[in-house]
């Protein structure tokens, strides 16, 4: 299932396009200058190759990764030319990307029996989470479903506000305490009003600091304790938020946070007017972790389901 479903179209395969435009321009040329001159693929072009694809900010792991892929390949048909490079990049890269056990998210869908759906979120501040939040809700609204947001990261006023904001716009309830709250308080207040409320999704905020990895594991495994006393199998996702645009410093808060919590996919934001869009790459195949939104632009509509067919696709249809 790619973009081209009833919920996602010519649109949303335009915007993701247009999203990576400077990625795919830069990642480009990078490999364009590991081929110069070149009819075979040898030693000294998977040299420049490995370059330009650190350079690229693919990553070291999931270069030499790609790397070996190719050489097998390489080895195992004797005879590879430069101009079939592209395609056996985009096959290898594809292959390297998991998908979500679960696809009922691609249409903003809820898994069968899962009422309602929670999903914690997660990210440091300024990574675009609230925003990504209030976009997940419209989505889910857009598609008929019942939506319920919860502000529980309460050590920021700012984080709270821009929250209700979104709620307001979206149209939909969300549950707040006063600054200094207990956060894993306002969790349980979500999930109980969740189920009053026969809402079919419950997407909760969580407190953005890393400064304390300990201290942020305790926080996260305390939220999630008391939502299991109202839903003992919840929360049914937690979604790692990161900035592509800050390349490898999103690479080390993945990082931080698989080690922290759970974490079951990922929404990789603020792609468009990056060139660091190769991040996606490295952080979806070194933590085997799907990515299930990215984001490509300011409005509203500019969350789009992840599809890795769909984003190879476009990173290698420079225009």
């Amino acid at each position: 299932m790619g973009f081209f479903n009833k919920i996602f179209g010519k649109k949303e395969k335009e915007s993701l396009d247009q999203g990576l435009e400077k990625t795919k321009e830069d990642f480009f040329s990078k490999i364009t200058k590991a081929i110069a001159g070149k009819s075979t693929v040898d030693e000294e072009v998977l040299d420049d190759l490995e370059d330009a694809l650190i350079m690229a900010d693919v990553g070291v792991d999931t270069t030499l990764e790609i790397i070996k892929r190719i050489e097998a390949r390489v080895s195992k048909d004797k005879y590879v030319g430069t101009s079939e490079l592209n395609t056996l990049l985009q096959s290898e890269i594809e292959g390297l990307l998991v998908d979500a056990s679960d696809e009922s998210f691609k249409n903003f869908a809820t898994p069968e029996g899962k009422k309602p759906y929670v999903i914690l979120v997660v990210g440091v501040n300024g990574v675009g989470k609230t925003t990504t939040i209030g976009k997940l809700a419209h989505n889910y609204t857009k598609a008929g479903k019942k939506v319920i947001l919860g502000a529980a990261d309460t050590f920021r006023a700012a984080a709270v506000d821009q929250l209700v904001i979104w709620s307001e716009r979206v149209g939909v309830p969300i549950v707040k305490q006063p600054m200094g709250s207990d956060p894993a308080s306002v969790a349980f207040d979500t999930v109980q009003s969740a189920v009053a409320q026969g809402a079919d999704v419950a997407i909760i905020d969580t407190a953005g600091r890393l400064h304390n990895k300990i201290h942020l594991m305790d926080e996260l495994g305390k939220i999630k304790r008391v939502i299991q006393k109202v839903i003992p199998d919840a929360p049914h996702d937690v979604m790692l938020v990161l900035d592509g645009s800050t390349g490898q410093n999103a690479l080390e808060q993945a990082k931080h946070f698989t080690a922290a919590t759970d974490v079951r996919s990922l929404a990789i934001t603020k792609l468009d007017g990056t060139a660091k869009g190769g991040v996606v790459l490295a952080i979806a195949s070194q933590f085997q972790i799907p990515v299930k939104y990215i984001g490509v632009g300011e409005t509203i509509d500019d969350l789009l389901v992840f599809d890795k067919h769909e984003f190879v696709d476009s990173l290698f249809s420079l225009k």
